[in-house]
């Protein structure tokens, strides 16, 4: 396992190097970067296609910096100091800690405050190289790309918040023994919770800028896909806890070419440290599952890779509005329904019928795929057959 970019350096050239880099948060960010340019590049080829309308806005021309920009930009200028200064100056104490580090009051208040002003004055002069007598309001287009990023930054804000309540749903005891620690820290998402959350998060912008759903439900489809892939392999090179049941069954003889880490897998120096200690083995990430268990996030990652580039060779190929987001969810509801029978996960139970979390909500994202396609298919044949019956009368 590589918990940080240093184990990652170290496997590879043999070498002790020191990188406290999270591989999970690094994979996290890719997947983020991935989300944007895919999101991106689907609403310029739609801006261009007239599926999506560029949105008229109305902007101030020739005002200075308002008083709460500068505020923001000071703060934001000295947050970026204080913790970049603190992390040179304590490289130390920060490579031993990353997370806790980050999300500590250690840094540099020197170093926050220079950089603080730093960025103080570069909106001020911006500013001032604009300014005018007499502001104008000038009436500008946005092309539908220009939306990506703000798109993506309310799917993230608002699948954070998501994926943490249904988390906090299906670890109930967990959070009423400490609210607190549970609610704010770094570890306990739940995918499903994300998504949903992410979802209504979207759909509230999007109907604010006039961008139509169901065109934004296909550029959504491929972007949610890959993003999750490139999530789950973070999982699974860092062994944060969402692995599968233990595997008892040798690699079948048909599997042999295999590494035999991708049919089990003991998760050595995982970032939860979870298991018994490593022999000879110093330093945080120093444990080992007992038993190999199946390797589950190794098999979300390369079924959305594959639903990926399935839906991005669709996206051409299907014509009704939003029935590329069905084929999403039936399509990642089914995967993820037979993922669970292999994953550790919490069983609710009624009478004798076992389920998880994860297993309704992938019925329901099915079930809801199936529909939408229904639904869409049917509205689609009105609108082509709606002409053709005005022509005949």
């Amino acid at each position: 396992m590589y918990p940080t970019l240093g184990h990652f350096f170290s496997s590879l050239f043999g070498t002790d190097i020191v990188f406290p880099l999270p591989t999970y948060g690094l994979l996290l960010a890719t997947a983020f970067l991935s989300a944007y340019l895919v999101i991106r590049y689907e609403l310029k080829r739609k801006g261009r296609e007239g599926l999506i309308p560029s949105v008229t806005e109305s902007m101030t021309v020739g005002e200075p910096a308002s008083r709460s920009e500068m505020i923001t930009y000071f703060f934001f200028g000295f947050l970026v100091g204080f913790k970049l200064i603190g992390i040179i100056k304590d490289y130390h104490l920060f490579s031993q800690d990353v997370q806790g580090y980050v999300l500590s009051l250690q840094g540099s208040l020197m170093g926050g405050l220079v950089t603080g002003a730093g960025f103080l004055y570069y909106i001020y002069r911006r500013r001032e190289k604009t300014k005018q007598a007499k502001p104008s309001i000038q009436q500008i287009k946005v092309p539908p790309e220009q939306q990506a990023a703000a798109i993506l930054l309310i799917a993230a804000l608002a699948g954070i918040v998501g994926a943490k309540v249904f988390h906090q749903l299906e670890n109930f005891r967990e959070f009423l023994d400490d609210p607190i620690g549970t609610l704010f820290s770094t570890g306990g998402l739940t995918f499903y919770g994300g998504l949903i959350f992410g979802i209504f998060g979207v759909l509230w912008y999007i109907r604010l800028k006039k961008i139509p759903v169901e065109q934004m439900m296909d550029v959504a489809a491929p972007a949610i896909l890959l993003a999750y892939g490139i999530g789950r392999m973070g999982c699974m090179v860092s062994g944060d806890g969402c692995w599968g049941v233990v595997n008892p069954y040798p690699q079948p003889e048909w599997l042999a070419w295999l590494p035999e880490w991708m049919w089990s897998f003991n998760y050595p120096h995982n970032v939860i440290n979870s298991g018994v200690p490593i022999e000879s083995c110093s330093g945080r990430y120093c444990h080992v599952l007992p038993e190999p268990v199946w390797p589950t996030p190794f098999y979300e990652s390369l079924l959305s890779i594959i639903f990926f580039f399935t839906t991005w060779f669709l996206r051409k190929i299907v014509l009704i509005p939003g029935a590329l987001f069905g084929i999403f969810l039936i399509m990642n509801g089914t995967a993820r329904f037979f993922v669970e029978k292999i994953r550790v996960n919490n069983k609710y139970n009624i009478g004798n019928f076992e389920f998880t979390q994860a297993e309704v909500i992938s019925v329901i994202m099915v079930l809801a795929g199936i529909i939408l396609i229904y639904l869409l298919r049917k509205k689609h044949l009105k609108k082509l057959k709606g002409p053709e019956t005005a022509n005949h009368q």
